[in-house]
C-alpha cells in the first residue's frame, strides 16, 4: 500500500506524537498500522501502548511539560509543589486553586484539555486533573510526592527563574494583608521554609520563621516579609510580566504602598 503524495517519516512521527489515534493516521497517510509501527522501529520513537492499538489518547497534555526550565514551567511547579496532589496509586496528579482562572492558564501552558474534578460543584474550589504518568513521575522528580505536606524539599531552581517560582508559590499558599504590611508562605516542612527564608533574604526582604504547632501536634511554618516598603519590592521581583496576566487580589494587595500603585489609583 503506498503512501499518500508528499507524507515523510518526519510527517508520520508527528502525527504520532501529537497524540492522532493509528485508524485516522491510516487514513491521512495511505500505509497500514504495521507500517506506521516500522516507521516508528525504524526511527527509534517509544511507542504508546493505547495509541499503537488504535486507542486514542483520552487525554491531551505535553509530556515533557517539566523536563525543560522556563518561567512558566517554574510558576507551574510552585503551584503544584504548594497546592498540587500526586496520586500514590494512579498515574495521575491534580492541582486545586481558588482561582481558576489560573487552573485555566496552567492548562493552556500544559497543552492539557481541562478537565475538573467530577466533584467540582460539591467543592468549594476548583480542581484540575491531569493523567499522566510521565508527567506524574517528572513531578516526583522535582520533589512533588505524594502525602508531600510535611517533607517536601525546597527544588533546586535555576535563579533566572526563581522569581516566577516563588510568584507560583505566593499564588499558591501565600497570604497577604489587605493593609499591605505582611505577608506569609505556610508550609509543613521546615526544610521548605529554610529555602524560602534564604530566597527572601538574598532578596534583601526583611524575613523571618515563625513556628506553631496544630492540634494534630505537628509543627507548622511561617515563612513572613514585613514592611510597608519590602511588599513592593517583592511584587516587583515575582510579577515580573513573564507570566500571563490575570488578576490577583495578592498582587494587589503586595503593592497598596507602591508609589506606581497610588499614582494609578490617583488617576
Amino acid at each position: 500500500m503506498p503512501r499518500n503524495p508528499g507524507i515523510t517519516d518526519e510527517a508520520i512521527i508527528k502525527m504520532y506524537k501529537s497524540g492522532m489515534p493509528f485508524k485516522e493516521m491510516v487514513s491521512r497517510i495511505g500505509i497500514s498500522d504495521r507500517a506506521i509501527r516500522n516507521v516508528m522501529y525504524k526511527h527509534g520513537i517509544k511507542m504508546n501502548r493505547e495509541q499503537s492499538s488504535g486507542q486514542p489518547r483520552k487525554h491531551k497534555i505535553n509530556e515533557n511539560y517539566f523536563k525543560e526550565w522556563s518561567h512558566e514551567m517554574a510558576w507551574v511547579l510552585g503551584l503544584f509543589i504548594t497546592d498540587g496532589c500526586v496520586n500514590k496509586a494512579h498515574s495521575s496528579v491534580s492541582l486545586t486553586q481558588k482561582n481558576e482562572a489560573i487552573l485555566r492558564q496552567v492548562a493552556n501552558y500544559m497543552n492539557a484539555d481541562y478537565i475538573l474534578s467530577k466533584k467540582y460543584k460539591t467543592r468549594t474550589t476548583a480542581t484540575l486533573i491531569i493523567n499522566s504518568k510521565e508527567i506524574k513521575n517528572d513531578l516526583v522528580k522535582l520533589g512533588v510526592l505524594p502525602n508531600k505536606s510535611l517533607s517536601v524539599q525546597f527544588p533546586s531552581v535555576p535563579d533566572e527563574f526563581l522569581p516566577s517560582f516563588i510568584r507560583g508559590v505566593v499564588d499558591g499558599d501565600g497570604w497577604v494583608q489587605k493593609k499591605g504590611y505582611v505577608m506569609n508562605i505556610t508550609t509543613g516542612s521546615f526544610d521548605f521554609a529554610e529555602g524560602l527564608l534564604f530566597v527572601f533574604q538574598t532578596w534583601n526582604l526583611r524575613s523571618e520563621i515563625t513556628e506553631e504547632m496544630t492540634q494534630a501536634g505537628n509543627p507548622v511554618f511561617r515563612v513572613w516579609v514585613k514592611g510597608k516598603s519590602n511588599l513592593p519590592r517583592l511584587a516587583d521581583i515575582i510579577y515580573n510580566n513573564e507570566i500571563e496576566y490575570y488578576e490577583s487580589y495578592k498582587e494587589n494587595y503586595l503593592r497598596i504602598h507602591s508609589r506606581t500603585h497610588k499614582q494609578i489609583i490617583k488617576e
